[in-house]
């Protein structure tokens, strides 16, 4: 087996992430949480999972994901972009114990390199997608 590196990355860090549930589907339409002008993206595809024949790939927090603008501009509709989700509903637990859940579950357009195509991100952002991608720290107000 190869080993994956550790350094930090535009595109995300490589390393391995603690178990957290993997509870939004492909199909799902979640939130875009920026102020690009998308108010609610469906997810077409999740990048880099790989399950087994027919199980359909789910994504959660800190993932980057393929999806399609439903409700928002015209210019941005109707075509395949690039987000990474931000957070979730569903409960899950921290290395150190702590149970965490957000009241929505919400994504943050990214270009395919990593960067942010909006200026600010409103509301909280989790501490796992914040240190897998620093370029959504920056822009993040508030960090959980």
């Amino acid at each position: 087996m190869s080993r994956r590196s550790r350094a930090v990355a535009a595109v995300g860090i490589l390393e391995r992430r603690p178990n957290i549930p993997r509870t939004i589907n492909v199909g799902s339409e979640i939130l875009c949480t920026d102020n690009s002008g998308a108010q609610i993206l469906k997810i077409v595809q999740v990048h880099g999972i790989k399950t087994r024949l027919r199980q359909h790939p789910c994504a959660c927090v800190g993932d980057l994901v393929s999806v399609t603008v439903k409700k928002g501009p015209i210019d941005l509709r109707k075509k395949v972009l690039h987000a990474v989700i931000v957070r979730q509903k569903k409960p899950y637990m921290r290395p150190d114990g702590t149970w965490i859940m957000f009241e929505d579950t919400a994504a943050v357009l990214v270009t395919p390199e990593g960067d942010i195509k909006a200026t600010e991100i409103r509301g909280p952002v989790a501490k796992e997608a914040a240190e897998r991608w620093p370029r959504i720290a920056n822009a993040a107000s508030i960090i959980i």
